[in-house]
């Protein structure tokens, strides 16, 4: 399936090669491989607004679903669940909400100590806590899930 991304109003498509080239390193933190160069991607609402940061350069985005008859998903980003994972192995040290929560863009979530570091995780927008996944005192992996979003 073929996706359109409008990337500062100029259409990217985006083929299922191409998101196998894309992964999730953090919540709202991802590695792309996109013609043989590496990039890390940032992505945040802000004023309801999607904008993707590289490096010292931000873009608006927009994605266009073609299942979607009108052409265009309106907030679809907004509405979707979405994962807060850890981003590198090491152990939760305190879970700061619960299911149920609501939290604001850039509240704690979770602390995780790794390397030595306590690392705070929070918020990129705000939401409702649908699914915590650990507990203080879980060892995680890199990549797995320590709550969800609504």
């Amino acid at each position: 399936m073929k996706l359109q991304i409008s990337i500062d109003g100029r259409l990217t498509p985006l083929d299922s090669a191409d998101r196998g080239n894309i992964h999730e390193i953090a919540y709202g933190l991802y590695s792309v491989l996109y013609r043989g160069h590496s990039y890390e991607v940032r992505i945040q609402n802000s004023g309801g607004e999607w904008r993707a940061t590289v490096g010292d350069r931000s873009f608006a985005i927009d994605i266009q679903d073609p299942r979607n008859g009108a052409g265009r998903v309106n907030a679809t980003l907004a509405h979707m669940h979405q994962d807060v994972k850890a981003p590198m192995p090491g152990k939760v040290i305190r879970m700061l909400v619960r299911e149920g929560d609501d939290v604001q863009a850039g509240q704690g979530l979770a602390v995780v100590e790794a390397m030595k570091m306590q690392n705070e995780l929070k918020a990129l927008r705000a939401g409702r806590v649908l699914r915590v996944a650990v507990k203080d005192g879980d060892t995680v992996g890199a990549g797995d899930v320590l709550l969800t979003l609504e």
